[in-house]
C-alpha cells in the first residue's frame, strides 16, 4: 500500500473509531432515556450514511452494507416519526443497534489488525430488514386516517412536511424526493458537491464537464447553463451538481476521474427508480463515497441538519502520534542545548554579560512556554476511556440483573496520549470487578442493610500539580479481610503470619499474581488474571495502585498516574563521581540522621525509624559499585522515597538541586543486559553535557533485595 493509500487508512479509521465511540454514548443515552429523540435519530442517520459512504470509498464491502441497512432503517423512522414506534419496538431496536455497533467495531477492529473481513453479514443485515418490515407492517394496520398518504408531501425545498407512514419499498424514491434530483429519465444520477467556499462553483462544474466528456463519456448535466450564468454557483452549493447518466458502466467512468479531481467534498450515486430502464436493477444499493472526512450526508438529509457540523470540524485536525513524538523529542533536544549554552564555563568566564545573560533569561521563559505548548498537545481528556465504561456497565447489568448506574466525575481531565491509550484495560477491569463481586446480587439484599436498591459505581478523575487520580469506587459489599487472608493461605503467598497483616497490607494481596476472590469462573471474573495485569500495567507507565474498603460499604480503587512520561520534574543526586535523577513524584523527605538512629535486623540490614514506622536504608554505592568518600551515615543524606507498597530510604552523598529533565530512553542493545530491572528506567542529559540515570524507585527496592 503505498503512503497516499496510508494516510487514508488512517483517516478512515480515525474518523469510523470517533464515530462508532459517538454512536455508543449516544445509544446509552438514549436507552437511560428509554427513548430516542429527534436528534438522536439524525445523528444516527448522519452517522450511518459517513460510514456507508467511507467504507464504500475504500471497499469494505461488509461494513458498508451493515452501516446501508441501519441508514434506510433510521431513515423510514425519521420519516414516520418517532410514535410509529411501539416500546416493544424501542427495546428490540436498542439490542439491534447495540449489536450491529459490535460488529462494526469488530469489523474496524480487523481493517487495524491486517485481518480480513467478514464475508458475509446477511445475518445481522436480514435481521435489521425483518425488523423494518415488522415496524413498517404495523404502521400499515394503524388507523385508516393515518395511511390515506403511501408518502409524505414535499415542498418546493424538498423537505417533508407530512410524517405519513412510509413503506421500506417507498424509500428510495423518497430519497429521490429530498435529494432533488432533476426530471431526467437517465437509469444513474451522480450528484457532486464542491468544497465549502471554494468559489466558482459554476466555472468548476464545467471545468469537471470538459474533462469527462474527453474521456468520450456522454451525459446531460444540471444545471445546464453553469458555462453562462454565474448565478448557477448558489444553485451549486445549495443542491449540489448534477451528472445524469445512461449506465452504471459510465457512471462507474465517471466516479474513477472524479476520485482525481480537486475541490471535490463528496458526491453520491443515486439509482433513478423512476426510470424505466432502472426497474430490472431495483435492487441495487445507493452508495455514497465522500471524498473526505469532512464530507456530510447531503443527499439523504435535509440541509437544516448538517450545515452546522462544519465549522466544529474545520477546528480541528488529526495528527500522527509519530510526528507530535518527534516534536516533543526535538523540543527536549532544544531544552538540553539552550541550558547547555547557557551554563557553559567558558561563556561565563566573560566580561560585560549583562545583555547576554538579559538574552538568555527570555530564551529560557522561550523555551519552556515552547515546551509547555508542545506537551500540552499530547493531552487528551480522560472521557474517551471513561464513557466506554458506559457500555461494559450497560451490558453487564442485563447479563448479571444487577440495577446499577454509573456516575462519571471529572471526565475532562486530561492527560498525556500515550498513558490514556494504556488505562484503558486496567480501568475496564476494575468496572467489571466492582460490577460482577462488589455490588451485591440483588436489590433485596441491599434494602436489607439499608442500601439504595440501585448499586452506584463512581468513576472519577482529578488533578494535583503532576499527576493525575483516577479512583473507581463502588457502594457494594467491600472485601472481607478474613476472606482475602484464607485465601492467599490456601494460595501460599503469605509471607509472615496472618496476625502481623495490616488491613492496607491484605488488600495488596488482592494484587498479587493468580489471585481472585471468586470461588466460581464467571464470564467476567475468578480466574485470577486481573488485578496483578492491572498493577502492572499501570507501574509500566509510572502510576500506582492502591485499594481501600469499608467492608458492607464499598471498595475504591485508586490509581495515581503521571500527566506525562517525557518529562519528569526530578531531584538531581550525587553519588561519588556518578549523578542520578529521581523523580518528585517518588520522594517523602530527605534528613541527615545519626548512626545510633540506625537499627539493624536479624540478616544485618540498616533500617531507621520515621515518623513511629521503620524503613529499610539502601545504599546506592554499594548496590551499584561506586566509589565514595562518603560512607558514613552521619555524612551523606537519606532520601525517604515512595512507590506502589514500596517505601524505604536511599543513602546518598549530596543533593544537587530539584531540575526539570527531559526523559531519554535506554539503547536497545542495554535490554540483553536486563538493565531496568537493576531499578533504572532511563536517563537524561544535564545542562553541563554529562549524562545523569534516573531512577526506577520500585525496582531498585527489588534489585537491592537480590
Amino acid at each position: 500500500m503505498d503512503n497516499g493509500m496510508d494516510n487514508m487508512l488512517d483517516m478512515y479509521l480515525f474518523e469510523t473509531n470517533s464515530l462508532l465511540e459517538q454512536l455508543d454514548e449516544l445509544l446509552i443515552e438514549a436507552e437511560k432515556a428509554g427513548d430516542f429523540t429527534v436528534d438522536d435519530v439524525n445523528e444516527i442517520f448522519r452517522i450511518m450514511h459517513t460510514v456507508k459512504g467511507s467504507s464504500a470509498m475504500m471497499e469494505f464491502n461488509s461494513l458498508m452494507q451493515i452501516a446501508h441497512h441501519i441508514e434506510d432503517l433510521f431513515f423510514f423512522i425519521r420519516e414516520n416519526g418517532l410514535d410509529s414506534l411501539e416500546s416493544s419496538h424501542k427495546s428490540t431496536l436498542f439490542d439491534l443497534m447495540f449489536r450491529s455497533t459490535d460488529l462494526l467495531r469488530a469489523e474496524v477492529s480487523k481493517i487495524q489488525n491486517n485481518e480480513p473481513l467478514s464475508d458475509n453479514v446477511d445475518n445481522l443485515t436480514e435481521e435489521i430488514n425483518s425488523f423494518l418490515k415488522k415496524i413498517s407492517k404495523d404502521n400499515k394496520d394503524a388507523p385508516a386516517e393515518a395511511k390515506k398518504t403511501e408518502k409524505p408531501a414535499v415542498k418546493e425545498s424538498g423537505k417533508p412536511v407530512a410524517a405519513s407512514p412510509v413503506t421500506a419499498v417507498d424509500l428510495d424514491e423518497v430519497r429521490m424526493d429530498l435529494a432533488e434530483c432533476p426530471d431526467d429519465n437517465s437509469p444513474y444520477f451522480l450528484r457532486i458537491f464542491f468544497d465549502e467556499g471554494c468559489g466558482m462553483e459554476n466555472l468548476r462544474a464545467f471545468m469537471l464537464i470538459s474533462s469527462l466528456k474527453e474521456s468520450g463519456l456522454e451525459f446531460n448535466f444540471y444545471p445546464s447553463d453553469v458555462e453562462t450564468n454565474s448565478q448557477s454557483s448558489s444553485s451549486i452549493i445549495e443542491k449540489g451538481f448534477y451528472l445524469a447518466l445512461d449506465s452504471r458502466e459510465t457512471a462507474d467512468a465517471a466516479i474513477s476521474q472524479i476520485n482525481n479531481m480537486n475541490n471535490l467534498r463528496s458526491y453520491e450515486l443515486i439509482q433513478n427508480v423512476r426510470a424505466k430502464s432502472a426497474v430490472e436493477e431495483k435492487t441495487a444499493e445507493t452508495a455514497a463515497a465522500p471524498v473526505n472526512r469532512e464530507s456530510t450526508a447531503p443527499a439523504s438529509t435535509p440541509a437544516a441538519n448538517t450545515s452546522h457540523q462544519m465549522p466544529s470540524k474545520q477546528n480541528l485536525i488529526s495528527v500522527n502520534l509519530a510526528k507530535l513524538d518527534n516534536l516533543v523529542a526535538i523540543v527536549g533536544e532544544i531544552v538540553i542545548t539552550e541550558s547547555m549554552v547557557t551554563s557553559s564555563p567558558e561563556i561565563q568566564n566573560l566580561k560585560n554579560l549583562d545583555s547576554f545573560l538579559k538574552a538568555t533569561r527570555q530564551l529560557r521563559k522561550l523555551t519552556d512556554d515552547l515546551q509547555d505548548i508542545v506537551m500540552s498537545l499530547r493531552m487528551v481528556p480522560v472521557s474517551g476511556v471513561f464513557q466506554k465504561m458506559n457500555r461494559i456497565v450497560r451490558d453487564m447489568k442485563q447479563k448479571l440483573k444487577k440495577d446499577v448506574r454509573l456516575t462519571i466525575v471529572g471526565e475532562n481531565t486530561e492527560v498525556d496520549k500515550s498513558i490514556v491509550d494504556s488505562i484503558g484495560d486496567p480501568i475496564m477491569h476494575i468496572v467489571r470487578n466492582s460490577m460482577d463481586h462488589g455490588i451485591e446480587e440483588t436489590a433485596e439484599e441491599r434494602i436489607r442493610v439499608g442500601k439504595n436498591p440501585q448499586g452506584e459505581i463512581i468513576l472519577s478523575a482529578s488533578h494535583t500539580t503532576n499527576e493525575v487520580i483516577i479512583s473507581i469506587r463502588d457502594d457494594g459489599r467491600g472485601v472481607n479481610p478474613v476472606g482475602v487472608l484464607a485465601k492467599a493461605k490456601r494460595n501460599g503467598i503469605l509471607t509472615k503470619p496472618e496476625s502481623e497483616y495490616t488491613q492496607k497490607e491484605i488488600l495488596a494481596l488482592l494484587l498479587a499474581p493468580g489471585f481472585s476472590t471468586n470461588e466460581t469462573v464467571t464470564e467476567f471474573s475468578g480466574r485470577g488474571v486481573g488485578m496483578d495485569v492491572v498493577k502492572k500495567n499501570v507501574e509500566a507507565i509510572g502510576g500506582t495502585v492502591t485499594i481501600t474498603s469499608d467492608l458492607g460499604k464499598g471498595m475504591c480503587t485508586t490509581l495515581k498516574i503521571p500527566l506525562t512520561m517525557a518529562i519528569v520534574d526530578g531531584m538531581e543526586i550525587s553519588v561519588g563521581k556518578s549523578v542520578f535523577t529521581i523523580p518528585i513524584a517518588n520522594i517523602r523527605q530527605s534528613f541527615k540522621v545519626k548512626n545510633e538512629e540506625v537499627i539493624y535486623d536479624t540478616e544485618g540490614n540498616e533500617i531507621i525509624r520515621c515518623m513511629n514506622q521503620f524503613y529499610p536504608i539502601i545504599r546506592i554505592h554499594r548496590l551499584y559499585n561506586i566509589e565514595t568518600e562518603i560512607t558514613n551515615i552521619e555524612d551523606g543524606i537519606l532520601v525517604w522515597v515512595e512507590s506502589g507498597d514500596k517505601s524505604y530510604c536511599l543513602f546518598v552523598d549530596d543533593l544537587l538541586g530539584e531540575q526539570q529533565v527531559v526523559v531519554k530512553p535506554l539503547p536497545v542493545y542495554l535490554n540483553s543486559f536486563n538493565i531496568k530491572d537493576s531499578g533504572i528506567s532511563g536517563c537524561t542529559i544535564l545542562g553541563d553535557g554529562n549524562i545523569s540515570i534516573i531512577l526506577d524507585v520500585l525496582n531498585l527496592y527489588a534489585a537491592a533485595h537480590n
